[in-house]
């Protein structure tokens, strides 16, 4: 078995629309890339752990923030790395401009001998859906499209 993550895609509805909360990448790979490169906030776990409480850290470790409400198991994705998510989707909201995410060291410029902290996530927004599809990695799209079904009462998968 490859690599897995686990992670929570937080919405909010309006009148209008369902947004959805994303991530950035932080560090210096990430820092000019812009479409194609958003997540939702989510983390590799142990097979030994429980996907869902590391969704729960994850999301808490990226954000800053407490996940709390109704979770709704969303339909496992693998990433073009071959990389397992698992999803929860929950509703909520937050100040996307207010989010602490844990960090990273790295040698940075490669070879130069100095260590930079990063943070794991740079920035946070809300997105429409169809502005979300244009900017979370293309294989998250999946759990765009069945969170939009689930709001709409096509299918409910309800998880821990």
């Amino acid at each position: 078995m490859g690599k897995q993550s686990a992670g929570l895609l937080m919405y909010r509805r309006s009148a209008k629309s369902i947004e959805v909360l994303l991530v950035h990448p932080g560090g210096p790979y990430w820092a000019k890339k812009e479409l194609g490169v958003w997540s939702i906030p989510k983390g590799e776990y142990a097979k030994s752990e429980d996907a869902f409480e590391a969704a729960k850290r994850e999301f808490q470790e990226e954000t800053g923030l407490m996940p709390e409400g109704e979770f709704r198991e969303l339909s496992q994705i693998k990433q073009r790395g071959g990389k397992t998510v698992k999803a929860w989707a929950f509703e909520g909201d937050c100040d996307p401009t207010a989010i602490q995410s844990n960090t990273f060291s790295l040698e940075w410029p490669p070879r130069s001998g100095q260590v930079r902290t990063f943070p794991e996530v740079d920035r946070a927004n809300w997105f429409t859906l169809d502005n979300a599809r244009e900017r979370i990695l293309k294989a998250q799209i999946g759990l765009l499209e069945e969170l939009e079904k689930l709001l709409s009462g096509k299918k409910l998968k309800v998880g821990n």
